[in-house]
């Protein structure tokens, strides 16, 4: 019997694949390392309580640099996951492209 560690082969497969944003995941890593700073920039704005403006600029610049990150890795994955998915065909392809539809969708409604 299979010990409660071990997953499902697809599912082990799918952990082991490369993902597509692997040769950008430095840039992506520095990426969200600067967003870090932002929200702790908007931590401390608002703790020296500066102008609701000023704070809620900060705000825009932090969603919009996160919005981006989403961007970069919703067209890494539909160039990678679902493409490979689409090519090798099966069920596996059918749900790459419905759990992409997915991710779009959450994105458009933040």
């Amino acid at each position: 019997m299979a010990s409660s560690t071990e997953l499902p082969p697809a599912v082990e497969e799918e952990a082991q694949a490369p993902r597509g944003y692997i040769s950008d995941k430095d840039r992506y890593l520095a990426r969200l390392k600067r967003i870090e700073g932002q929200a702790r920039g908007i931590h401390r704005m608002i703790d020296e309580d500066t102008y609701c403006i000023d704070i809620l600029t900060q705000i825009s610049a932090l969603t919009s640099a996160l919005q981006n990150v989403a961007l970069g890795l919703v067209d890494d994955h539909l160039k990678h996951c679902v493409v490979d998915a689409a090519t090798t065909g099966g069920p596996g392809a059918e749900d790459k492209l419905t759990e992409a539809s997915k991710a779009i969708a959450r994105l458009v409604k933040s």
